[in-house]
């Protein structure tokens, strides 16, 4: 088992919004509506949070974990010249997005503007999903487009 050098206690709800304002992403995989599939995906809609970082880095990703207790850390291998190995906290669970995620980034607001903005796009499309939009041709592109909004 691998020792973690941090603890839920040395996270702050301050602290977590300034690593996500800097280093997170909320994302919603949205199939294009207007592109023939040539490769099989099993979902046309897929919401994420992530915050990913370098490999020395981690245990912070770890902390993070613990903290939300919610979500996974995987290692993210990078084979580009000058670029080093990272990993990745990320919650896709949508009931961990809308009960733990979404709630917590409510109270505890994002300080820079474009992240404010993807995140409540990402809320809207949340809200959008819970209602079975993506089911339907037309709620598919209307979350495609409201993808295009994000950053």
């Amino acid at each position: 088992m691998q020792k973690r050098t941090h603890s839920k206690q040395n996270l702050n709800p301050e602290y977590v919004v300034g690593l996500v304002d800097g280093e997170g992403s909320f994302t919603i995989y949205v199939r294009n509506p207007d592109v023939e599939r040539k490769v099989v995906r099993r979902v046309m809609v897929e919401p994420k949070f992530y915050i990913k970082l370098i490999e020395r880095d981690k245990d912070i990703l770890y902390a993070l974990q613990d903290f939300f207790g919610a979500g996974s850390v995987y290692f993210q291998k990078d084979t580009r010249p000058n670029h080093q190995h990272c990993y990745r906290y990320e919650v896709f669970r949508w009931e961990e997005l809308q009960t733990i995620i979404i709630p917590f980034f409510k109270q505890y607001k994002l300080k820079f503007a474009s992240k404010r903005h993807d995140f409540e796009i990402f809320c809207l499309m949340m809200q959008l999903l819970e209602k079975g939009t993506h089911r339907t041709e037309k709620g598919l592109r209307e979350l495609f487009n409201l993808k295009q909004q994000m950053h």
